[in-house]
């Protein structure tokens, strides 16, 4: 496993992080879980990320209990804040009162006493910025999270929300954005912004929900247990890519892994490590051989040539692209 900082802080992370969006407390069973957990660890995987609202709270409790046991210094937790986890008007957004809540939900949930990172995980019209970054600040100054980040919030948000850390003294270090090769909307203005400020990309989706693995063909239906399939698994989000124009790209991407010694789904990921803006790459894993094989992208190094070769076979979404081809609401 390789390491980077995250953004210009100090904290050290995997180039490979392991998430549970879709898989614990929903996809797979328990046992199957910390099985994954477990290989994450044994192949030095160290930063873990989840959120409060994935699978209605259950995947930040089956985390904390896979991860019991673990010398709490050696790992690095990220869990988020922001969308609904219960049936009240408070129970969502970026309020103080919302995030002073759920922090302790969190924490209760994953068994520790303070998260690495905690995250916003959207951005909240109908909160004042100040109302939400005083309350970070006091999540910060009172120890139950290093530093703090964001997910999928524009770059003028980012910016914003700097100005107000740095007055505020703490650390805003991390943006949480979706990206892959087919899906590359942050890289006109967020990665600069960041890249200037020092903050540094957890990107999620490098393998764009899997189809970037060539396992879904053109012109046939999705494989019996995919993700595609399972609605609590994300299809919707997946259906975006689903089309024979793009799956037909995919495929002609294969002979550029083989070239390099690496499955599909290993180039993809190693394309997204090597913006030196992006910090970590989440994967998650519903069996414990799709961890031990996606690990193997870190430290890889794509020359210029072949990544010139991926440009001119897909089309990715860029920023222009992104509202007419907006993913669902309901994403990592």
């Amino acid at each position: 496993m390789e390491f980077r900082h995250l953004g210009r802080s100090g904290l050290m992370v995997s180039e490979i992080s392991y998430g549970n969006w879709i898989t614990h407390g929903s996809q797979v069973e328990e046992d199957a879980a910390f099985a994954c957990v477990r290989a994450a660890l044994d192949a030095g995987i160290t930063t873990f990320d989840t959120a409060d609202v994935y699978a209605g709270t259950r995947a930040e409790d089956v985390l904390g209990r896979a991860l019991e046991g673990e010398r709490r210094e050696g790992i690095e937790i990220f869990t988020k804040v922001y969308w609904p986890t219960g049936p009240g008007r408070n129970d969502r957004g970026l309020s103080r009162k919302h995030i002073m809540e759920s922090i302790d939900g969190s924490l209760r949930r994953l068994r520790t006493d303070h998260v690495d990172l905690y995250q916003a995980h959207r951005y909240d019209y109908s909160t004042p910025l100040e109302e939400t970054m005083e309350a970070f600040a006091d999540v910060v100054h009172s120890g139950k999270a290093h530093y703090i980040g964001v997910s999928e919030w524009k770059a003028s948000q980012i910016r914003e929300a700097h100005a107000l850390a740095r007055e505020l003294r703490i650390p805003l270090v991390s943006n949480q954005p979706q990206y892959s090769m087919l899906w590359r909307v942050i890289e006109t203005e967020v990665v600069p912004a960041s890249e200037e400020l020092g903050i540094g990309q957890i990107v999620w989706s490098p393998m764009a929900q899997g189809v970037l693995s060539g396992k879904y063909l053109p012109g046939q239906p999705p494989p019996a247990g995919s993700r595609a399939t399972d609605e609590k698994s994300g299809a919707g989000f997946i259906a975006q890519w689903l089309n024979d124009d793009v799956l037909t790209r995919v495929q002609r991407l294969k002979p550029l892994a083989e070239q390099a010694g690496l499955t599909m789904a290993q180039l993809a990921i190693a394309w997204v490590l090597q913006n030196p803006n992006v910090s970590s790459a989440i994967v998650g894993a519903s069996r414990p051989e799709q961890v031990h094989d996606n690990v193997k992208a870190a430290g890889v190094k794509l020359d210029a040539d072949l990544l010139k070769k991926i440009d001119e076979i897909v089309e990715p979404v860029t920023e222009r692209d992104a509202a007419k081809t907006e993913s669902p609401a309901e994403r990592p």
